[in-house]
């Protein structure tokens, strides 16, 4: 089975994403739905703003909006076919 690359976020992305919880009362699933990504990552993150050690993910700065944008659209057949796959197995 194919791997599904990491997703990359800056840091001014996962401060939106906090922004959701802090500012706009929702909670981290919501916000995580919102932004199809793990209420656990949102959660991670304003933890660790409180604590000043919010960083984006390391090297996500050398990469240019165009190759980050690369990694985001070879991620999406990977999880498309590994939901496939599982629908698959649960129909049998």
């Amino acid at each position: 089975m194919k791997r599904i690359p990491h997703r990359l976020f800056t840091e001014e992305f996962k401060r939106e994403a906090i922004k959701l919880v802090t500012e706009q009362h929702l909670n981290a699933a919501q916000a995580g739905r919102q932004l199809d990504i793990d209420s656990k990552s949102i959660r991670l993150w304003i933890v660790q703003s409180k604590h000043g050690k919010l960083t984006g993910t390391l090297w996500v700065a050398k990469l240019t909006a165009e190759q980050q944008r690369i990694r985001e659209l070879e991620r999406e057949p990977a999880i498309a076919k590994m939901e496939r796959d599982i629908s698959g197995v649960l129909a049998k």
